[in-house]
């Protein structure tokens, strides 16, 4: 849990678990040369009782000459801020004022004073709101965050009778008695209910379920690793994920791919519950055509055999008109994406390796260049647009050419052609017009380079 020479940022609230968790590591600190800090955050809740609180844990650090790092935070204003409940704000506060000090270097790890009583109760909690077995793991005794637990396997009873024993002093949250909370309802009535009635032996159960769970969700965590880095496709800020392969996945690897996919595209799953992964892979099972879900944070397209998930509103910034001279020869990079457009002309001669009479590459097209007049512009395609593709008999509306390429409706939006004034001459995967495409006859051929492969529909 800790690594010799290790600075380690211990949390102290000022009540029992955490002012015996900081007496017992300031008592190992010289056998592992841990370098400790005292960190405390003041949620502003109770008035002059959490000054108390905060005054408090700054005298254990000067008992113990260690650096004392206070936070301060208006958790009322966060809830007004965000629509969190008063609890999740104040976890949040304390998440993000440990994870500043991570960042800033003053601690290589922060520990925490969560117990086993904590555990159990917080299994329960998350059973009885729907949790899954990543839920049911509980409190991780280390994360990859770097917040670590040391007494997670130890009672609360066992904490208070060891201060009492060493005479050691702590505080009371006046709030911890408070039936207002779900958290301290669960502590206080269900627990002791299943206890009385069910199970004498209850928090310990729910501390060995949090145990399996864990082991269970190490081997899904690992599973689900491999499974989003072979069926999701990232295109910042987005997640593509193709309906069939989710489709042809077990239904318990299909929900974690999409909670995976969530989290990532959100940044974490607060809001998402059961009845959206389902509704999620409903989307994906239905009759292949468009389709549109939200659920909190995440907008969701289904085009074709495609889901795309997007952080809201982002498709306001993307579709945007744009529309700009080309350099001949030069480059210009494609609005919305990754790759970018390279434009050269060549003697015929020189381009045998790819010469027209070969074929037509999908990402490289050839143009007469005797046959253009006028410059050219690269813009997005726009509704109504229509041309004449190599190989068709009159022109085609090029909504119609996306719908029989399958290309998805978000792909569209950027979609590359070259025009000259008002004529359309060359589009991404379409080619260029029958009346300026290179011929063998052709002498100087303009070619239309397309530096990635972008069109993700296009994947097998």
């Amino acid at each position: 849990m800790f690594r010799t020479g290790q600075r380690v940022g211990v949390a102290v609230s000022g009540g029992a678990d955490s002012v015996c968790l900081l007496h017992i590591l300031f008592e190992l600190a010289p056998r592992w040369n841990l370098h400790l800090s005292v960190l405390h955050l003041d949620h502003q809740l109770r008035g002059e009782e959490s000054r108390e609180d905060a005054g408090f844990a700054r005298a254990l650090a000067e008992k113990f000459s260690l650096p004392f790092h206070l936070g301060e935070t208006d958790v009322r204003r966060a809830v007004c801020e965000s629509g969190d409940n008063l609890e999740q704000a104040a976890r949040n506060a304390r998440q993000q004022f440990f994870l500043d000090h991570l960042r800033t270097g003053s601690a290589d790890c922060i520990a925490t004073g969560h117990t086993s009583s904590d555990q159990a109760e917080t299994v329960l909690f998350r059973f009885l709101r729907g949790s899954g077995t990543a839920g049911l793991a509980g409190i991780r005794p280390v994360t990859a965050k770097g917040l670590v637990r040391p007494l997670i396997e130890i009672e609360g009873e066992e904490i208070e009778q060891y201060l009492r024993e060493h005479h050691i002093a702590w505080r009371e949250d006046s709030t911890n008695a408070s039936r207002d909370f779900a958290r301290n309802r669960i502590r206080h009535d269900v627990l002791p209910m299943l206890e009385r009635e069910w199970n004498p032996a209850m928090r310990e159960t729910l501390a060995h379920t949090a145990d399996w769970a864990l082991e269970e969700e190490a081997y899904w965590q690992a599973e689900t690793d491999r499974l989003a880095a072979e069926l999701l496709t990232v295109k910042p800020p987005a997640l593509l994920v193709r309906t069939d392969r989710l489709n042809g996945l077990p239904v318990a690897a299909a929900r974690r791919l999409v909670r995976r996919a969530l989290e990532q595209v959100k940044g974490d799953l607060l809001g998402i519950d059961f009845r959206h992964i389902q509704a999620i892979l409903a989307l994906a099972s239905q009759a292949e055509g468009d389709g549109r879900l939200q659920v909190p944070g995440v907008d969701l397209y289904r085009s074709f055999r495609w889901i795309r998930m997007a952080p809201p509103g982002i498709d306001r910034l993307e579709n945007r008109n744009y529309r700009f001279p080309v350099p001949v020869p030069g480059s210009v990079p494609v609005p919305g994406g990754s790759s970018a457009l390279v434009f050269q002309v060549f003697e015929n001669r020189e381009t045998t390796q790819h010469s027209p009479d070969s074929g037509y590459n999908q990402w490289m097209d050839y143009l007469d260049w005797a046959r253009i007049s006028g410059s050219l512009e690269l813009r997005n395609w726009r509704p109504g647009d229509q041309y004449q593709p190599v190989g068709h008999s009159g022109e085609e509306k090029i909504k119609l050419l996306f719908q029989q390429a399958r290309v998805p409706l978000w792909e569209r939006r950027n979609w590359p052609v070259i025009i000259s004034g008002s004529e359309i001459l060359w589009a991404r995967r379409f080619g260029p017009a029958a009346n300026v495409a290179a011929t063998p006859d052709t002498r100087v051929i303009l070619t239309i380079q397309e530096t990635e492969n972008c069109e993700t529909w296009n994947q097998s």
